[in-house]
């Protein structure tokens, strides 16, 4: 389409030729200077801006008024001709005064109006859009971008106080659950540009982190996966094995059974793959030791690895280092006596398979009351323990030997088929009343009342089976 100039364009045509021919500017050099000063793309569909820089701001006293750039667009959305894009980029010092007159007459012919210019922003701007006005417009433009770009971060920013999002490097733990059971859990370790890998899709590492815990994110096929940090429950039932481990709920109740407390000197026979020693660590705290001894080198190295494992993942999570509190040994408590020689120990857990072999070297060492611990995977060691003690007369009361059984439950509210909730039915003397509790029952609008909905409850299908015996050992003297 031709775009007919009038008399006063061919005139400033006329002007810039004399004047681009008087300081030798090339058509590469002008082209180059474009690409230097100016970060906009003008067309009749669209105008494509970046963010104004600082120096682009004119700060002489004539920035005052409209610049020419600014008039034409306000004339409409006609496309810019060559020779009015370059007009616009010259230095207005290098202006005749007619070129200069001529530019006064028409601004002043051509108010400035809202002609509704579509941008099209690039990524990195939010949404802001620099206006027609003067210099103090396009800087108040620049402070409403912080202020949205400032929003979007406070969006995912802790808003609890000690609350921390996830960063690469934790251990955390994906989950999906279908119909109140766990259909998939996996831990891993929060690494930058690798992949989370599941049945239902993946998730980049990369997406995960920076985000709040205990968030939903969408796997490739749209399968909402829940991603929470570890918990020290979790390490200890997935992480990497040796020998069998021992179970939170079977550690707890050795816990309580020992009374250990903040500050409490604790003897550990059977590292293992670790279990134990990390709740242990917990329990005494930054002023309390734990000594652990393996006699076997495997798992001695394992146990200390899971422990340096979470130790790590844990100064991530809380900003804080959990206690070096446990010193681990590779030794037989039957031939090194010496290695808790002078010591004396408010608690002693044993995790072997003849615990009863070490009683005799432990127990001179155990405080007058407190408590030995056995953890002992079958009754026929229990028989064994008991005749042990007995034999070498030691001055031991055996006060329980218990199992931790734990029966997990299904509570939930009853569903039809189609997904609605089942409505508890009262009995019906009138035949109306009838018709009105049925139409309560398919009605689908609202949230039904506390009280009206069913509940099924009964045992899990999956039940945690026998894990191992505990023995309750305590120190008399006679």
């Amino acid at each position: 389409m031709a775009v007919q100039m009038p008399f006063a364009g061919l005139l400033l045509m006329h002007r810039l030729v004399r004047i681009s021919s008087q300081r030798h500017f090339s058509s590469r050099d002008i082209l180059h200077k474009c690409r230097e000063e100016s970060t906009r793309t003008f067309s009749s569909a669209s105008v494509k801006c970046n963010e104004y820089k600082g120096d682009d701001l004119d700060s002489s006293p004539m920035s005052a008024k409209p610049t020419f750039r600014q008039a034409l667009l306000s004339r409409g959305r006609r496309p810019l001709s060559p020779l009015e894009r370059i007009s616009s980029l010259l230095p207005q010092d290098g202006l005749s005064p007619e070129v200069m007159q001529l530019r006064e007459e028409q601004n002043q012919t051509n108010p400035e109006e809202d002609v509704g210019i579509q941008l099209s922003v690039t990524q990195e701007e939010h949404g802001a859009i620099p206006t027609e006005d003067d210099s103090e417009t396009h800087n108040a433009s620049d402070a409403a971008m912080e202020t949205d770009t400032h929003e979007d971060k406070s969006r995912i920013s802790p808003t609890l106080p000690g609350e921390r999002l996830l960063v690469f490097g934790e251990l955390l733990v994906a989950e999906l659950r279908k119909k109140g059971r766990v259909e998939f859990r996996k831990m891993f370790r929060l690494l930058e540009g690798t992949l989370l890998q599941s049945s239902w899709g993946t998730i980049p590492h990369d997406n995960i982190a920076g985000k709040p815990a205990g968030s939903f994110l969408k796997t490739g096929r749209g399968v909402l996966i829940l991603i929470r940090r570890a918990s020290l429950e979790d390490y200890v039932l997935y992480m990497k094995r040796g020998p069998a481990i021992a179970y939170p709920k079977d550690v707890s109740t050795m816990l309580m059974m020992m009374d250990v407390t903040e500050g409490d000197r604790v003897l550990e026979s059977g590292s293992g793959s670790g279990a134990m020693s990390l709740f242990l660590s917990r329990a005494v705290g930054c002023k309390g030791r734990v000594l652990s001894v393996e006699v076997r080198e495997d798992h001695y190295k394992r146990a200390v690895k899971n422990y340096n494992h979470w130790r790590t993942s844990w100064s991530l999570r809380r900003g804080e280092e959990w206690p070096d509190n446990v010193r681990f040994h590779n030794a037989d408590l039957r031939t090194t006596s010496s290695l808790i020689a002078n010591q004396g120990f408010q608690a002693v857990a044993l995790d072997m398979i003849n615990p009863h072999l070490v009683l005799s070297t432990v127990i001179p060492h155990l405080h007058p009351g407190a408590v030995c611990a056995v953890y002992i995977a079958n009754v026929t060691q229990v028989v064994d323990l008991l005749e042990g003690i007995r034999l070498l007369s030691l001055p031991l009361l055996c006060e329980r030997i218990i199992n931790v059984p734990i029966q997990d439950w299904v509570v939930a509210p009853a569903l039809q088929k189609d997904g609605r909730y089942c409505n508890k039915k009262a009995p019906i003397l009138d035949g109306d009343q009838r018709e009105e509790a049925d139409k309560e029952e398919t009605s689908t609008e609202g949230v039904p009342a506390f009280g009206s909905v069913p509940y099924i409850a009964r045992p899990c299908p999956e039940q945690m089976g026998h894990t191992a015996f505990l023995v309750k050992l305590r120190k008399c003297e006679r």
